[in-house]
């Protein structure tokens, strides 16, 4: 049974302050319409948004906003007070235009490394393409090993190879 439900059977109950009227000293009822959105246990949640945006104005905030999206609208306010107090000037957009800009970042680094892959790739096949179109006798015959270099027709390493025995 909720608390509004043993109120009403005549049951008393304790209702805890929620962060807001503890901070502000002042009597938390069950009507009390920041106690849903900022629970006694979480006083830095509300401390924030009463550091950057003042109290009333939140309640007013509040009272705007739909039922149904008032808990979006208070995460929003406590996400920007958040937000302002680590940058005054910026706030929330200081971090957008940081996540902007390393996504940029990114999508150079990105394009960089998919034009090395590209290329290394194209190495890969033109390596590929000269030993799979190249006979491997061509490739001995045509390696210029210097003036002390020759095969002796008579090893018979040499002589297998020549006439296409394996080793």
């Amino acid at each position: 049974m909720g608390s509004q439900t043993l109120a009403r059977l005549g049951i008393r109950t304790h209702h805890q302050p929620c962060a807001a009227c503890r901070m502000l000293r002042r009597r938390c009822d069950s009507n009390c319409i920041l106690a849903p959105y900022f629970p006694g246990d979480e006083p830095d949640k509300f401390a924030g948004v009463h550091k950057v945006f003042g109290a009333s104005n939140v309640i007013k905030l509040i009272q705007m906003v739909e039922e149904t999206n008032r808990e979006d609208a208070v995460k929003a306010l406590v996400y920007e007070a958040r937000a302002r107090l680590r940058d005054p000037v910026y706030g929330s957009t200081g971090t957008i235009f940081q996540l902007q800009k390393m996504v940029q970042d990114l999508k150079l680094q990105l394009k960089s490394t998919n034009a090395r892959v590209l290329e290394l790739q194209q190495q890969k096949d033109q390596l590929l393409g000269i030993f799979m179109n190249v006979d491997h006798l061509d490739v001995l015959s045509s390696v210029d090993h210097g003036p002390s270099f020759s095969l002796d027709y008579g090893d018979s390493m040499a002589s297998n190879l020549l006439i296409g025995k394996p080793h």
